[in-house]
């Protein structure tokens, strides 16, 4: 019998292994059954596709139609015209003879191929001889709004890593098509997120930008000490252990309460602990996650200036603004005062710092952070 795994990490959690999120959840569900566009924006591994995947369940309780794609992959237009339709087609079904069916329906206009997978009667992929200069774009994304009206249902389209459709040629040409034909949609609501908060900022709180104002935009926290405090200790109780609330505290302290990370290190010590979990047993699982981690951040660090790296030393000297003025430039070894936004733009565009909501500079990555304080 496969043993039931406390804490969960590096994939999208759910079931008992999803914790807290309650209004984020209600507020998302409420949004996806009364067709409001939503934008979800965090930091890396907060939890967006966790709390997408969650709330995509109980709207497909309430026979909600809800299509799900992850558009990391997509390099070209065609590419996300075959992503997006594969995903809304299977929404539509959990059988191939109806999925087959579907396509038949839906696609009068194009001679789509469809190409099964090694598990046949549960995935398949479509592909379609996409035209960028005639009007099949326009086709394929009006192909929810159809399929809505014709079932008489609402239908939701999450799409993970958005921020990608920036990297494709023509990208704002591309952007305002996608919102000329989804802004008239009135049975579909649009849930859109991505793993780059800057770009995700700047794609949907940019002016200038086709997608400004699209939806309601949240912004994913992270999930405060004490809510972790039950859920660590209730797991931890799965196989006998158990775990003080000091101890709980200590170990959010040090992942900042970043979910992945906290869910990771909670993992690490309760592979630690024989019963009762100890400081000394967390250290040990501290240090296990930095070196797990290290091959990744020597990988990052390496490319970065002597410019950068000493703003990231002045950063765990406790600067956290005022990098431009005169002393600090001086202390830190930082150039001018003209590098130092080439600095901080180049860093955030890496990921490894972040500009919080008071306007400090943070680092993106917790254990990032220990790791570096320790070179």
């Amino acid at each position: 019998m496969k043993k039931q795994k406390p804490f969960v990490f590096g994939v999208a959690t759910s079931g008992d292994t999803f914790t807290d999120r309650e209004d984020e959840t209600k507020r998302l569900l409420n949004n996806f059954e009364y067709g409001i566009n939503t934008i979800l924006i965090s930091p890396r591994r907060i939890g967006k596709t966790s709390l997408v995947n969650k709330v995509a369940e109980l709207a497909q309780a309430e026979s909600v139609l809800v299509a799900k794609m992850d558009i990391f992959a997509c390099r070209t237009e065609s590419d996300f015209v075959d992503t997006f339709s594969t995903a809304v087609i299977k929404a539509t079904s959990t059988k191939m003879d109806e999925w087959i069916q579907n396509v038949k329906t839906f696609f009068t206009r194009f001679s789509p191929k469809i190409s099964l997978s090694d598990d046949p009667l549960h995935d398949f992929s479509v592909s379609l001889e996409y035209n960028e200069h005639n009007h099949s774009l326009e086709d394929v994304l009006s192909l929810p709004q159809r399929i809505a009206e014709a079932r008489g249902v609402q239908f939701v389209v999450c799409i993970d890593e958005f921020q990608q459709i920036g990297e494709f040629q023509d990208s704002l040409t591309f952007q305002k098509r996608l919102r000329t034909v989804w802004q008239h949609q009135d049975n579909v609501a649009y849930c859109l997120y991505g793993s780059k908060k800057h770009l995700m900022s700047t794609l949907f709180l940019k002016r200038n930008y086709p997608f400004f104002k699209f939806g309601e935009t949240l912004f994913l926290n992270k999930i405060p000490t004490e809510k972790w405090l039950p859920f660590i200790q209730q797991r931890f109780c799965i196989g006998g252990k158990n775990i003080s609330e000091e101890l709980v505290q200590q170990l959010c302290s040090i992942t900042e309460n970043h979910s992945s990370y906290t869910q990771q290190l909670a993992w690490l010590l309760w592979l630690q602990t024989s019963d009762v979990a100890t400081e000394e047993d967390l250290l040990m699982a501290r240090q296990q996650l930095i070196d797990e981690c290290s091959p990744l951040f020597v990988q990052q660090a390496e490319g970065l200036t002597s410019f950068q790296l000493n703003f990231l030393r002045a950063m765990l000297a406790g600067q956290k603004s005022n990098f431009s003025q005169k002393d600090v430039i001086q202390k830190y070894k930082l150039g001018t005062s003209a590098n130092i936004v080439r600095i901080k733009n180049a860093l955030i565009k890496r990921e490894i710092i972040d500009i919080a909501d008071n306007g400090h500079i943070e680092f993106s990555d917790p254990i990032f952070k220990l790791w570096f304080a320790m070179q």
